[in-house]
C-alpha cells in the first residue's frame, strides 16, 4: 500500500525531486538544448523558471496571510555557467525548504487557487510545489535521454494535488451535466463531477454507476496527461471521451 504523503515528506521530497534535476542538468551536452516537452524553453530557460519560481515562493510562504499576491524572486538572476547554475538551483530549492520548514503547515498564505478544494496554507504550498518540480526533472531527464516515470507515492499525490487544486472551482461548467473518473493502475481512483455548481472532485465510488468517461494509466502517466506531457490517447479510455476535450479546452475564468 502506497503511503499518503504527510508535510515533511512533501518537504523531503521536492529537495529529492530538486537533486534528480540537477543530475540531469549536469547530463546536459549544452544547456542551449531545446525541451522536448516545453519547446518555446532551452535546458537554462527551464532551470531558471525552476529556480526563480522556487525563490518566488519560498518569499510567498514567508509572507504568511497578510499578502495579497505572488512575491517576486527573493534571490540573485540565474547564471549562465553550468556549475553556478548546479550551486544557485540547491540554493534556492533550499530557500523554499527553509520557508516551509519555517512556517509549517497550517500557517495560511497567499495562493492562487483560492475557489479550488485545496487550502490556502504551506501544506498545500508544498503540495504542489512537489509536482511543479517533478514534472520539470521529467522534463529535464527527458531533454538528456534519461526520462524515468515519475515516483510511485509523488504520482498519486499528484493525481490529488492536480484535481483538486487545479481542476475544482466553482465556476459553472458550461456543457452538459457529466462525470470523469481517473483509474491509476496502482490501484486508487477519482472522480470529478461536473454541473451548474462547478467541478468537484473526491474519490471514485468502488460500486457506484459508471461515470461518463474513464481514463485509465499508471498514476504517473496521469500526471503527464494533465500537465500536458503526454497525450490522451496514451492512456485507456472509455465512455464519451467528448467529455476529456471538453475539460481541456475549458478556461473557468471566462
Amino acid at each position: 500500500m502506497q503511503r499518503t504523503l504527510e508535510f515533511p515528506d512533501l518537504v523531503t521530497l521536492i529537495d529529492e525531486r530538486s537533486a534528480a534535476f540537477r543530475t540531469a542538468l549536469a547530463a546536459a551536452p549544452t544547456l542551449d538544448v531545446t525541451v522536448p516537452s516545453c519547446p518555446e524553453w532551452t535546458l537554462f530557460e527551464l532551470a531558471r523558471h525552476l529556480g526563480e519560481g522556487r525563490q518566488a515562493w519560498a518569499a510567498t510562504v514567508a509572507a504568511g496571510p497578510g499578502a495579497t499576491s505572488k512575491a517576486p524572486p527573493g534571490g540573485p538572476a540565474a547564471p549562465h555557467d553550468r556549475e553556478a547554475l548546479t550551486a544557485w538551483l540547491a540554493s534556492s530549492t533550499q530557500l523554499l525548504i527553509d520557508a516551509l520548514r519555517e512556517a509549517g503547515p497550517d500557517r495560511g498564505c497567499w495562493t492562487w487557487w483560492g475557489d479550488s478544494q485545496s487550502p490556502q496554507n504551506s501544506a498545500a504550498v508544498a503540495r504542489h510545489q512537489l509536482q511543479e518540480v517533478a514534472v520539470h526533472t521529467y522534463d529535464a531527464q527527458l531533454t538528456v535521454g534519461e526520462a524515468q516515470p515519475l515516483p510511485v507515492d509523488v504520482a498519486l499525490d499528484g493525481v490529488d494535488d492536480f484535481l483538486s487544486t487545479c481542476c475544482a472551482t466553482t465556476a459553472a461548467w458550461p456543457h452538459e451535466p457529466a462525470t470523469l473518473d481517473y483509474h491509476a493502475t496502482e490501484g486508487r481512483s477519482w472522480r470529478v463531477e461536473l454541473s451548474a455548481a462547478g467541478a468537484r472532485t473526491g474519490r471514485a465510488p468502488a460500486d457506484g454507476a459508471p461515470a461518463t468517461a474513464a481514463a485509465s494509466g499508471t498514476a504517473g502517466e496521469l500526471v503527464l496527461l494533465f500537465y500536458g506531457r503526454i497525450p490522451l490517447d496514451a492512456l485507456k479510455l472509455q465512455g464519451d471521451t467528448r467529455v476529456f476535450d471538453q475539460i481541456i479546452a475549458w478556461d473557468p475564468s471566462l
